[in-house]
């Protein structure tokens, strides 16, 4: 079952997809962060497996400020020129903005529980990890964020629980930029960290060309046991 949220902002509206379970609530809310590619079929498919579960899956339109509804495919070869010059646009800071709004009006939703995780891949994993040290959400999963490595000295400020998943031959994240992450994450009160040896980024990607069907059922398995522990 599926609808559409819009969550109010200063600057305007945004929209939201939501996948709801089939069973009586009250359910937690899990929020599913886009890659570049907007909220297309992987990203709906991963909140229809998070309803299926019984949570209610929010997944807001992070490029509403440059182009609302982007729906794009890795398939198609100028769908990436478009993507990589959305990502280049995007404000990151205004982003988490909008993810701490969306974290509100999800909290409202009918048969919401109150509890509130945030899980994103990619673009949506570095908007994670700055939503878990900048936002009030319950918990944080965060998927190969690139970029994570220019602001690590934010990972003070995490006091909610946060997954976060590497891949180790991620063509996006360096071997140095990885280090520099564990050494900021691993030990931290609160904290996983876990990596994934031989796979690339978007090893997680249903239908993606790096899809690692038995690294990607690990880290779904881990966060699915992680957000039943913070959330229900």
């Amino acid at each position: 079952m599926t609808e559409q949220l819009t969550v109010a902002t200063p600057d305007g509206g945004f929209a939201c997809h939501v996948a709801r379970p089939t069973t009586p609530g009250p359910h937690p809310v899990v929020i599913v962060l886009q890659e570049i590619f907007g909220v297309n079929d992987g990203i709906r498919s991963i909140a229809a497996d998070w309803a299926a579960k019984g949570y209610i899956a929010v997944c807001p339109d992070l490029f509403w400020r440059i182009e609302p509804g982007v729906y794009l495919s890795e398939a198609k070869e100028g769908d990436w020129t478009k993507a990589f010059a959305l990502y280049q646009a995007y404000d990151r800071d205004k982003g988490v903005e909008d993810i701490a709004l969306t974290i509100n009006a999800a909290r409202g939703l009918q048969d919401a529980n109150g509890k509130v995780g945030v899980t994103g891949y990619c673009l949506g994993g570095l908007m994670t990890y700055l939503s878990a040290a900048r936002t009030d959400a319950d918990a944080f999963a965060a998927y190969y964020g690139g970029g994570t490595d220019g602001y690590l000295e934010e990972a003070e400020n995490i006091g909610a629980p946060l997954l976060y998943h590497l891949a180790e031959e991620d063509e996006f994240i360096s071997k140095d930029a990885q280090a520099k992450i564990r050494a900021a994450l691993e030990g931290k009160d609160k904290v996983e960290l876990y990596s994934y040896p031989g796979c690339n980024h978007a090893f997680a990607r249903p239908g993606g060309n790096h899809y690692d069907d038995a690294a990607a059922k690990l880290a779904a398995g881990r966060t699915e046991a992680f957000f039943a522990r913070t959330l229900r």
